[in-house]
């Protein structure tokens, strides 16, 4: 509302330091998202991972690229919107789950499961479309060398988390809690410098900081240090990127959303559905998980923002994605949240209990 929305005046224009400090969101964001990975955590729940995953990719990977190809042809463009539509917001659906206390539920195991895989892929989807809006004379040569890349350094970084957190426990111990903050900002920000370098995204390398990271005995202290930094510098990058969606080019998008905004709730939540069942969740367990994934967030935004730069990508469309993307974040976390809050109520209701054989009519069943 601040922003350049017509009729009203633009009241805030960001600056050097905002820009800054969303730049410094994302990197934080993907860094916690590194942390809470391990190699042991991903071979300890490889079938919920594998299997949830996938099939959250098969049906709303492809549900977002069939809507993409509907909207602007077979493109590079149509790619990037199935990507939007596709990852859910970890950070989101991680602090809802905290707030609803439902941590301890037995989907929500599948639910995360399904999350890791998703950030997983974050790292793959993000280098690909650095290639893809890098500028002309990108082919499917260019594409495979840098996922091959993407996958190598992901790769790579599990694999020497398993032994990085003895060289990292060694030195923190003699870090007071000032250094500690800066050596952790130093990483983040060196491992996003160093993927930039390489032609990869800065929010990779900021990912593969934080699974690097993610076996130290410090790991806790380094989330407690960084936490309130986090959550002000990606409260920030939202403010930024809602300061550059202009309110009157909703109009230009509007049959857009009205296709996308349904896909992407039925996508997650036939696909959570499907997970749920084939992992030996119940019918009501099945919802919720599906119900769960519904809201997308903080990587919507952040390639929305690779396209609005992309060079190689349609002038048009790159004016219009960033009102796009704002739209269904907004859509797809508020309904997101709310119907996993009635999640459970929603099951009971959808899914009631079978009466038991033999019990007379009005008698509840087990």
């Amino acid at each position: 509302m601040l922003g350049p929305s017509e009729p009203f005046p633009e009241f805030i224009s960001p600056g050097p330091a905002v820009d800054i400090l969303a730049k410094l969101g994302i990197l934080l964001l993907l860094f916690f998202l590194g942390l809470e990975f391990s190699l042991e955590r991903l071979t300890q729940a490889r079938r919920l991972v594998v299997v949830g995953g996938l099939i959250d990719l098969v049906i709303n990977a492809g549900a977002g690229l069939a809507v993409g190809l509907l909207l602007v042809g077979p493109s590079a463009e149509a790619v990037l919107i199935a990507g939007l539509l596709y990852i859910s917001s970890s950070g989101i659906i991680t602090q809802a789950l905290f707030d609803l206390r439902r941590l301890a539920d037995d989907e929500t195991d599948l639910v995360l499961g399904i999350l890791v895989f998703e950030d997983l892929a974050i790292a793959l989807f993000l280098g690909v479309m650095v290639a893809l809006t890098a500028g002309a004379g990108v082919g499917a040569l260019e594409i495979s060398v840098t996922s091959l890349i993407v996958i190598g350094f992901v790769g790579a970084f599990l694999l020497a988390s398993r032994y990085a957190h003895h060289l990292v426990d060694r030195v923190t111990p003699r870090l007071g809690r000032e250094q500690l903050l800066l050596a952790t900002l130093a990483v983040v920000i060196g491992a996003g410098a160093l993927a930039e370098h390489a032609g990869l995204s800065e929010a990779v390398g900021a990912l593969l900081a934080g699974i690097l990271l993610s076996g130290s005995e410090v790991r806790d202290q380094m989330e407690e240090q960084l936490l309130g930094l986090r959550d002000f510098a990606a409260a920030i990058f939202f403010f930024a990127f809602g300061l550059q969606i202009d309110l009157g080019d909703v109009d230009l998008v509007g049959w857009w959303l009205a296709l996308a905004i349904p896909v992407a709730l039925a996508g997650k939540v036939i696909g959570g559905w499907i997970a749920g069942r084939l992992t030996g969740f119940s019918r009501r367990q099945s919802l919720t998980t599906g119900l769960t994934l519904i809201a997308r967030g903080e990587f919507t935004i952040i390639l929305a923002q690779l396209a609005a730069a992309g060079v190689a990508l349609d002038p048009a469309f790159r004016e219009r994605i960033g009102a796009f993307a704002g739209m269904v974040v907004l859509f797809t976390a508020a309904a997101g949240v709310l119907l996993m809050r009635e999640s459970k109520r929603l099951g009971r209701t959808v899914f009631p209990r079978r009466p038991a054989r033999g019990a007379a009519p009005g008698e509840g069943g087990a």
